[in-house]
């Protein structure tokens, strides 16, 4: 179980510290979800770019769909999604694949400061969640999460208040955005062709820039006190009025 939705990705962390992880490459994972009946509190795929021969079977609908039939109640499952060597064709692509199956899904960044969001995770669920800012600041400030505060911090998120900070968008800000998006199939795998087209290109501050346009705080996702909300709430404004929306 994941009774507290995102806290528990710091568990994840933890765990990481003290065990190998089950890394599979991109047939064997298709492979061993199809023969497995195991189920898991939290699943990541983190494959190549798709225009890679054969990892755009690891961007399809009925891939997600075995994903999420592998999911423990209040399971959790992260998807990698380089917005850099593409375009935007292909990114909406993979988010509208992705929310297809995971509809209460969001988007999280790695933010770079010099070109925006260079690449970002898809967070699916099985059920919704709500993420607590106070009891994530707590997680982060004990000592049996030492290490991943440190972790954290080597990478600039040293409060609970700048990890929630990447959020980037949830899949209902992103509707709009997201129409007539190609949807990646087993049967056709046209995610490879279009991400095949787009290997050459840096695009990834204006792709991200476009997604920030659509992002609407998050009331349904994060609570807490006033102070954490408060700064988020600055920090997650959208950059433009909703007129420039493309």
């Amino acid at each position: 179980m994941v009774p507290e939705g995102v806290i528990n990705l710091l568990e994840a962390i933890q765990i990481h510290h003290q065990h190998r992880e089950r890394a599979l490459a991109p047939r064997r994972a298709r492979h061993f979800l199809a023969q497995s009946r195991e189920k898991f509190d939290i699943i990541t795929s983190d494959p190549i770019h798709p225009w890679v021969k054969g990892s755009a079977t690891l961007y399809t609908k009925e891939y997600f769909e075995m994903v999420k039939a592998h999911l423990n109640p209040g399971g959790l499952v992260t998807q990698w999604v380089p917005l850099y060597e593409t375009d935007l064709e292909t990114v909406k692509s993979v988010m509208a694949t992705f929310f297809d199956v995971f509809p209460t899904g969001t988007i999280w960044a790695n933010e770079d400061l010099l070109e925006g969001g260079y690449d970002v995770f898809l967070l699916g669920q099985t059920d919704p969640i709500t993420i607590d800012a106070d009891a994530l600041q707590r997680r982060l400030d004990s000592p049996e999460y030492a290490r991943v505060a440190q972790s954290l911090g080597d990478v600039t998120l040293r409060s609970a208040v700048d990890l929630l900070s990447v959020y980037t968008a949830q899949a209902s800000d992103l509707q709009p955005w997201l129409s007539g998006a190609a949807i990646n199939r087993d049967r056709n795998l046209r995610l490879q062709y279009l991400a095949a087209w787009a290997v050459n290109n840096y695009l990834q501050a204006m792709i991200y820039d476009q997604m920030l346009l659509y992002r609407q705080f998050p009331a349904n996702l994060i609570v807490g006190s006033d102070t954490p909300l408060q700064t988020l709430r600055r920090r997650l404004r959208p950059p433009q009025d909703s007129d420039s929306l493309p």
